[in-house]
Formats: C-alpha cells, sequence, structure tokens
C-alpha cells in the first residue's frame, strides 16, 4: 500500500507538471535544428523528445576535472551505486576486480545499458555478480558528448536497459590535430594522475567525401595508502567499530580445542609456563600470548570484542583505498562517400587497463598446530602435545596484490544512405572482445606448503621468521594468473527510417530495424586454483567440487519497429514494439508508448510507458563456485560473534528472467529567454529479481535463511551460501529535475547556470516472493546506498578568452548500516563536494585549465556500512583523495 508521504509526493510531481505550463507564456522563439537523439531512431526537429535524455557536452566534462568515463558518472544524478575502484577493491562482485560499471537508478549494474556510437560493446569478462560493460573500455579522450537516456527498458537499442542507456559518442568528422596533457595532484599525496590524448582528423566529407580520425588516449594513475588519509587515521577501527577487528592478528592468535575438558588441559599448560594476562591467568578460548601488546597499529588489544586475552587486527590500518592503474586507449573511425547518397563507415577501438589493487595481508587459519613447533617463537615454552589453530596475518607474504588486466576490442564496419528516394539506412556488422586476467603477485601463496612450514617449526606466525623459514616463505609465494575471462559479441544489425505519410502536425515518421548477436563467455582458472591450494582464494572445507573450465555461448535475435506520428501541431505519439529470442532462455515482446504535447513553443508535455525484459547473465547461470570470505564483519546470533565468514557464491542454472514496467511523465519548458528547465516523474517496477542475499540478512535471519547456512558440528562457525535466486521484485521512483540559463553575452561577459538533481521518493526490496517490500530509499540495504537526493550544480563565467566555473555535487543524508544489535539507526551526514576550475584561452591554438577538486577537503563521512571491505566510509559514492589539483594544456591545430 502506497503510504501517505509517497502518495502526496506523487500528487506534487503530478501537480507540478500541469501548473508550470502557465509559467512560459513569455518565452523566446528558438531555432530548431534536425537532430537524433538517443532513444529514439527517427530524426526530429526538436530535441525535447516524448523520453528523458540528459546529455553532457565535451566542454562539461572538462570543466568538471574528470578524464574517466567511471568518473564522470559522479556527475549523473540518476546514477547511484556505481561500481568504481574503490568498490572494486573489495571484489564482493566475485572475481571481477577492476570493473568499473554503471548504475542508473540504482537498480544494478546489469541493468545499465552502455553503447558505444549507439552500439554494444563486450561485457567485462570475468564472471561475477554483475554483467556490463567496462567503463575503462571507454575512450574518454575521444569523448563528444555523453546522452543518458533516464527512460528505462529500450524498445530501440535493448529492453535489458531497464535502468537505462548510456550513449557514449565519439567525435564526428573531425579534422585537424589536438594534443592535450595534465597532472592531477592531491593535497596529502597519493593518488595523483597523468593523462596524454592525441587526436586527429583528416577529411570533411561534404567536401573532400571522407574523413578519417583517430585518438590516442593515456592515463597513468597513482595509489593511495590509507596511511596517506588523516579521516582513515582519526577512525580506527578499536575505536569506531570495533565488531569489524579482525581475529587474525600478527602476532596470531590461538584458538585452543572446542572440547571443554581438553581446552582445560591446555589452559593449565600455558599458565603453567608463567603466561599472565593482565596479571591473571589464561582462561578463554581464543587467547594471544603477546597481549596485550598486541602490535600496534594495526594488531591492538580489543578486550569487549576480540576477547580480554586475545589481540584484534585493524585491516584498515595496512591497505590501499585507491589502486594504482595505467589505462590506453586508441580509437580509428573513418567515413568515405562512396556517392549516390551511401556511405562506408569503420570504426576500430583498442582499450588495455591494467589495475593493481592491494590489500591487507591474508587472513589465515592453520589447523593442527602443536606447541613443539611454535615453542621456539615463544618468550616461554608450553608443555603440551595437544594441538590447536593459528589464526594469523599471513604479513611475511606481504599485502594481497592483484593485477588485472582488461583489455578491450571492438571492430565495427558498415554502410549508410538513402535508398527509395527519402529512406534513410544504417547496416553494420560488429566484432566486440574483452580479455581479463588476474593475476596474483604478492600476498597469496601455496596453502598446504605454509601449514606444513608452521607444523614443522620452520615459520613464525607470531613474529619474524629465522633466516631459513624466510627463505621458505619466498619460495611458498604465488605469481600466478588465476583467472582468466573471455567474452565476445559481434552482431549484425540493419535499420531504416523514413516517412508513411503526412499528417497534420508533419511527417509520419516510421523505423524498421533487426539485429542478430552472438555473446560468448570463456573462463579459464589457473591449475593452483583448480587445486584449492592458493592461500587466500580456497574452499577451506576442502570437499566441494574443484573448479573447472567453462565456455557458453547464445544466439540473441531481436527486431523492433518504430513510429513517431505528429497527430496535431501539438500532439506527437511515439510508439515503439521490439521482441528479443535468447537462445535457451525464451523470447519477450516489449512494447514502448510514449506522448508529446506542445501547448505552446516554449512548453513540451510528455509521458511513456512500457516493459522490459533482462535474460540472466553466463556469470548468474552457470559461473563456478567461488569461496572468500565476507568482505568485512558480520554478527552471528548463534555463534555469538563478528567475524569474517567464509562464503560461498553459487550460480543457479534454473533462473528465469527480470521483468518490468516503467513509467515517466513531464514536462519542458523555458520560463525566460535562453532557459530550459525539466521535471520528469519516473517509476520502475522489476520482478523476478536476480540477487543473492547479503550475509548480513541471511544471519539477521538465520532460522528463515536456514538453508543458507552451513554450519561447524562443533561450534557452528557458519559458512555463508551466496547463491543467485530470483528472489522477489523491485519498486522505485522518483522526480529528475534539470535547469539550464545563459544570460545574453555583454562586455562583462556571459554567466550560465546549470542543475541536474534526482530525488528519489521510493525504493522498495523484496528478498523473496514471500517476504515483505522493505523501503530502502535514504537508507543503505545490502549491498547499496540509495540517497533520497542528489544534484550536480555549476556555475560558469566566460569574459573574452577567460572562462570560470564552480561546481557542486551533493548527496543527501541517509540512514546508516549498523551492525551492533539493540542499537538505534543512526544518521550517515549529507556529501557536499565543491570544485572550481578556470581555464584561459592564449590563442585559437592554445589553452590552458587549472582547477581544484573537492575544494573545502571534505572527508567522506563516516559510515557503519560492512557489505564493502574498505570500512569507516561508503567507496560507492565518496572520494577519499580530499583536495586536489590539477592542470591541463591543449593545443589544436586546424
Amino acid at each position: 500500500m502506497t503510504s501517505a508521504r509517497s502518495f502526496a509526493l506523487h500528487t506534487l510531481a503530478h501537480a507540478t507538471l500541469l501548473t508550470v505550463t502557465a509559467l512560459s507564456a513569455h518565452a523566446q522563439d528558438q531555432k530548431l535544428e534536425r537532430v537524433e537523439i538517443t532513444g529514439s531512431s527517427i530524426k526530429r526537429v526538436d530535441a525535447e523528445t516524448a523520453l528523458p535524455v540528459q546529455v553532457i557536452k565535451r566542454e562539461d566534462i572538462a570543466k568538471a576535472g574528470v578524464t574517466t568515463a567511471a568518473e564522470l558518472l559522479k556527475n549523473i544524478s540518476a546514477a547511484t551505486a556505481n561500481l568504481g575502484d574503490g568498490a572494486s577493491i573489495t571484489d564482493n562482485t566475485g572475481g571481477q576486480r577492476g570493473f568499473n560499471g554503471a548504475n542508473l537508478r540504482g537498480i544494478g549494474v546489469s541493468s545499465t545499458l552502455v553503447l558505444l556510437n549507439g552500439r554494444r560493446l563486450a561485457n567485462f569478462a570475468s564472471p561475477g555478480d554483475a554483467a556490463g560493460v567496462d567503463l575503462n573500455s571507454i575512450p574518454a579522450g575521444a569523448i563528444q558528448r555523453v546522452e543518458v537516456l533516464k527512460d528505462g527498458a529500450s524498445a530501440i537499442y535493448g529492453t535489458d536497459a531497464i535502468g537505462g542507456v548510456i550513449n557514449f559518442i565519439t567525435r564526428q568528422d573531425y579534422q585537424g590535430l589536438d594534443v592535450s596533457g595534465s597532472y592531477f595532484g592531491t593535497q596529502e599525496g597519493g593518488a595523483g594522475k597523468k593523462t596524454f590524448t592525441l587526436s586527429g582528423g583528416v577529411g570533411e566529407v561534404a567536401r573532400d567525401g571522407y574523413n578519417v580520425f583517430a585518438t590516442l588516449d593515456v592515463q597513468r594513475l597513482d595509489a593511495l595508502r590509507s596511511t596517506q588519509r588523516k579521516f582513515i587515521q582519526e577512525r580506527p577501527l578499536a575505536q569506531t567499530v570495533p565488531y569489524y577487528l579482525s581475529s587474525r592478528p600478527f602476532p596470531g592468535n590461538i584458538r585452543l580445542s572446542g572440547t571443554a575438558a581438553t581446552r582445560t588441559a591446555q589452559l593449565a599448560a600455558i599458565n603453567a609456563a608463567g603466561y599472565t594476562i593482565n596479571g591473571k591467568g589464561y582462561t578463554q578460548r581464543t587467547i594471544n600470548l603477546f597481549a596485550p601488546g598486541c602490535n600496534p597499529p594495526a594488531s591492538v588489544y580489543a578486550p569487549t570484542q576480540i576477547g580480554a586475552e586475545a589481540c584484534g587486527y585493524d585491516y584498515m590500518a595496512d591497505t590501499e583505498i585507491y589502486p594504482e592503474a595505467e589505462k590506453t586507449s586508441f580509437l580509428t573511425r573513418g567515413v568515405l562517400d562512396v556517392g549516390g547518397g551511401h556511405q562506408l563507415f569503420a570504426e576500430a577501438l583498442l582499450a588495455r587497463a591494467q589495475t593493481t589493487y592491494v590489500q591487507s595481508p591474508n587472513p589465515t587459519t592453520l589447523s593442527g598446530v602443536t606447541w613443539a613447533a611454535v615453542n621456539p617463537f615463544l618468550p616461554k615454552p608450553v608443555n603440551d602435545t595437544r594441538t590447536f589453530e593459528v589464526r594469523f596475518r599471513a604479513t611475511e607474504l606481504g599485502n594481497r596484490t592483484n593485477e588485472v588486466t582488461s583489455d578491450a576490442r571492438r571492430v565495427v564496419v558498415g554502410a549508410k544512405g538513402t535508398l527509395f528516394g527519402d529512406w534513410d539506412y544504417t547496416a553494420g556488422a560488429s566484432y566486440a572482445q574483452n580479455q581479463v586476467k588476474d593475476r596474483y603477485t604478492d600476498g597469496y601463496f601455496k596453502f598446504n606448503e605454509l601449514l606444513q612450514a608452521v607444523k614443522d617449526g620452520k615459520v613464525n606466525p607470531f613474529g619474524a621468521s629465522p633466516a631459513a623459514g624466510q627463505a621458505l616463505i619466498q619460495s611458498l609465494r604465488i605469481d600466478d594468473v588465476a583467472r582468466k575471462g573471455e567474452g565476445a559479441t559481434s552482431g549484425l544489425d540493419f535499420k531504416i527510417t523514413g516517412t508513411l505519410a503526412q499528417l497534420d502536425g508533419g511527417d509520419l515518421g516510421v523505423a524498421l530495424g533487426a539485429e542478430l548477436r552472438r555473446e560468448t563467455q570463456k573462463f579459464t582458472p589457473s591449475a593452483l586454483l583448480v587445486g584449492n591450494n592458493i592461500g587466500g582464494d580456497r574452499d577451506s572445507s576442502g570437499t566441494s567440487p574443484a573448479l573447472v573450465a567453462t565456455s557458453y555461448g547464445r544466439n540473441i535475435a531481436s527486431t523492433y519497429a518504430e513510429l513517431n506520428a505528429p497527430v496535431t501541431k501539438t500532439l506527437e505519439i511515439q510508439a515503439a514494439l521490439r521482441a528479443d529470442h535468447y537462445e535457451k532462455v525464451g523470447s519477450s515482446v516489449n512494447p514502448k508508448l510514449g506522448l508529446r504535447y506542445q501547448p505552446a513553443r516554449d512548453v513540451v508535455l510528455r509521458a511513456s510507458a512500457g516493459t522490459g525484459f533482462r535474460a540472466p547473465s553466463f556469470s548468474e547461470l552457470y559461473r563456478p563456485t567461488s569461496y572468500g570470505t565476507s568482505p568485512a564483519f558480520l554478527y552471528d546470533k548463534v555463534y555469538d560473534a563478528f567475524d569474517q565468514y567464509p562464503t560461498q557464491k553459487v550460480s543457479n542454472p534454473n533462473l528465469k528472467p527480470e521483468k518490468s514496467r516503467q513509467f515517466s511523465s513531464g514536462v519542458a519548458f523555458e520560463p525566460v529567454k535562453d532557459s530550459t528547465v525539466s521535471l520528469d516523474y519516473w517509476r520502475i517496477s522489476k520482478t523476478n529479481v536476480i540477487s543473492d542475499l547479503s550475509g548480513k540478512i541471511i544471519l539477521e535471519n538465520a532460522a528463515r535463511y536456514a538453508a543458507y547456512i552451513q554450519r561447524d558440528p562443533v561450534d557452528g562457525y557458519p559458512t555463508l551460501i551466496l547463491k543467485k535466486e530470483n528472489q522477489g521484485g523491485l519498486k522505485t521512483s522518483g522526480v529528475d529535475v534539470d535547469a539550464r540559463w545563459r544570460s545574453a553575452a555583454s562586455e562583462a561577459g556571459r554567466l550560465g547556470l546549470n542543475f541536474s538533481g534526482t530525488y528519489v521518493i521510493d525504493y522498495k526490496r523484496q528478498f523473496g516472493p514471500a517476504e515483505p517490500y522493505l523501503e530502502t530509499a535514504g537508507r543503505f540495504l545490502q549491498d547499496q546506498v540509495i540517497q533520497r537526493w542528489r544534484h550536480r550544480l555549476s556555475a560558469d563565467w566566460d569574459v573574452g578568452p577567460l572562462a570560470l566555473t564552480l561546481g557542486n555535487s551533493y548527496f543527501s543524508r541517509y540512514i546508516d548500516d549498523s551492525y551492533l544489535p539493540d542499537t538505534a539507526p543512526r544518521k550517515v551526514k549529507a556529501y557536499s563536494l565543491w570544485d572550481t576550475s578556470g581555464s584561459y584561452k592564449f590563442s585559437k591554438q592554445f589553452s590552458v585549465r587549472a582547477g581544484v577538486q573537492n575544494l573545502l577537503n571534505t572527508a567522506p563521512p563516516f559510515s557503519n556500512q560492512s557489505y564493502y571491505f574498505l570500512s569507516t566510509f561508503d567507496p560507492t559514492y565518496t572520494d577519499p583523495r580530499g583536495r586536489s589539483y590539477y592542470v591541463s594544456l591543449n593545443y589544436q591545430l586546424r
């Protein structure tokens, strides 16, 4: 049932749409141009269509100081909980480090369609929780503009675009030479960046009959360690979220026998050896013979959480929060006019992103260790023959380091022109491929051999090992490409557009199109991964089936038709119908209907409705089971402890497709000269949502979800089964606001204001067909936060060769993700970042831009969230780099 609050907001949104039409009676005439906008295949004479589209131009991107497609997403208010580098460090997507993905409306990376010049790219190849285009493969230096279709389930591009479409459009018909470079540095150090872009083009199609354009974009990004940020140092886990401390420190904790009688005898032997803690003998099961000193700042004494006789580990004191990366992309595009109204075109893309992720040393558990083996490393020997478990950080083996290389390739060839007098056609063939290699370069080790080395007394789990042990440790280090993924999308497409008849309002336009695609995905684990012998990436039980190489493919056939009917001078109907057939999944037919009403030259009212369909990805259907631990710390009532519990990520070949319904209505108008304002209400509902339950939800409802928990028969220690399922539904709605104004040119210059904001009315999740819907707007739940309000505001002033910009990105406060039992919810503060930049054009050829990001040096607000490895803040929307400075130089020769 709709709440009174939501009903009021719905009513307000619709009432506003009707009211604003009265505000624009005195607007000025506009010169209209014939354009084609993302969301429709039919060219028209007005950019305001029945569907809401946000256009971000090249100069807007430069003014914001962003240099990558992933950074750009933070300035799109409709995008939330994107998968960026900070979240990717966590690898909570299951084997997909290195993946940067877009997430419109917060309904999933897999439900956001990313295009390059209107055509698909290959998805990130490494199998995991998300299926989408890696934004690292988008050539940032070649982007001319970005068009964001905020209305979901595109009947033109693919009904899997439930959240919407982001179309990156590169330069077209460019001539001349363009050289630019930039340097980006942070006030506190780390996370620096250098970029270089070289672009060139020759030929003008209209004059010379051809054009060839190419762009080379190179970026180098430096790592950022947690020790380099004051706000991290001011939030030690022991004082802020002590329940996230790990029970695997260095020196290691000793976990005694689960049998009471045996444990009592072990404690007696320890105390007889002369060990005391705070002046008393040891009495508990988990102990550390080096407590309370431990080994700060990472290994700390936290008696209320880990135990009064043990040490805890603050992993945030020894990790990177921003990765080192090298990104190189090359794009070339050519057009040849062959006469008779026909052109041939070709496009090629090569991109490589190599990202290095560094986390704290591996949390390791070794069973069956004897006192005889570790006595040489203890202050006092313990005389006992019983075995125990050592839980420690494998510090001597280094920080866990993954080098992820993502290679993207794409070739498009085709033709376009005119047939039958005035019918335009476009035909193309494309092949796109993505290859991912996840290489373990440090911190991972041969587990069985390390276990034996500790049992043999050669390696010290409590401190520095002797020289012989150090040499042995070196031999156990792994440098292994543990995971290889390869995915490809090949396709043929054809589209024809033209006029069927003349209506009172103009041409009755029609577009007909068809597409054939072939999708493939391969996964190849290394021999060490198959052998379950990589410390830090293994099934700790050793009982599950071994990983195997997989290879899957499917054919997809689609047809669509679009009709644009200007019934009168003021009323226009846009209708589309798309039919898709996914091999091994099924077929679906999805309609789209849009209305555009223009009661005055300066007012456009619009509405649209449609349905969507997303087939399960290969990973969701067939991905081999992957093993790990919960990224941060969960509380289990049965085991009565916080811990990083073991997890198993499981695919499901019986998944059904997701289905959706979308609706939007809005208005665009010109309240004063040289201004535009738009207000759009949107609503999306999904059924058969494909997801797994988070470990937190499973453990908070342990009785209800007992099937997702495997418990140790001795002590009840849980292993969490995270299985892909059609969980239930999702319902979300909101309002987008967009406003732009430019003053008239004068001697004092020209002032411009730009505003884009999104208010989320509701966001309701259902975690199972029989479960109730939970309102999650304005709170962190499961794996993300959907803020009620987000906006981007900027003010520009141009006077002669000087241009200045002041911008603000804002994220409203929300309810935190609290893991403490029986505690009241807390609020995460609003997050507001200011940036400024200025450019000076010394000549037609040479210009300089300089700027400051995070002008006020605002730290990410504190958060309890535990879904991501990086704790005390949320890495999905915040920027830990702090105040940063950049300068860029640009030289153009035309």
